[in-house]
């Protein structure tokens, strides 16, 4: 039997953890700050999966390792569709870098979100064929997608 990594571990319990948290997210929120909690965790693992681990390999500044890169670019495909349910109404609370237009222009948000949830399917694929230019053209589609969400709808 094939031992698991300690990153795929990590980024089972990551995803597992996330996953029983959407389930009282499609519910509902206890509380709105408990909406915000929730789509920060979820983004900040899709964020460090993305920016850190597949950017060190695209930039050279970590050695490319495909398993790890499919690995990683797998995490991202499957967070990609959690943080939308914590921009409710009524979450645009608390510690938040989330424009207020986010909760006026729900319409384009979710045609932003859409779209980057199909870049993350293009990026996972890329990963899967194993060539790092692949992976590079791949990236830079997704990055182009969150950036274009994060300057609409994201306070720097």
């Amino acid at each position: 039997m094939r031992t698991m990594t300690r990153f795929t571990q990590l980024s089972l319990v990551a995803g597992l953890s996330i996953g029983l948290l959407s389930t009282s997210a499609w519910a509902q929120f206890r509380q709105p700050e408990d909406a915000v909690a929730y789509r920060k965790g979820a983004l900040n693992v899709m964020g460090n999966h993305f920016f850190v681990r597949l950017g060190g390999m695209v930039s050279g500044r970590a050695p490319y390792d495909a398993k790890a890169a499919q690995e990683s670019a797998d995490v991202v495909l499957f967070m990609s569709k959690l943080p939308w349910a914590g921009f409710g109404p009524g979450t645009n609370v608390g510690d938040t870098a989330a424009k207020p237009a986010i909760w006026t222009e729900q319409a384009k948000f979710r045609e932003l979100a859409e779209a980057m949830q199909g870049d993350a399917q293009k990026l996972a694929n890329a990963a899967k064929a194993g060539n790092l230019e692949t992976l590079r053209g791949a990236f830079r589609v997704l990055g182009e997608s969150c950036k274009k969400c994060h300057d609409e709808y994201r306070k720097m």
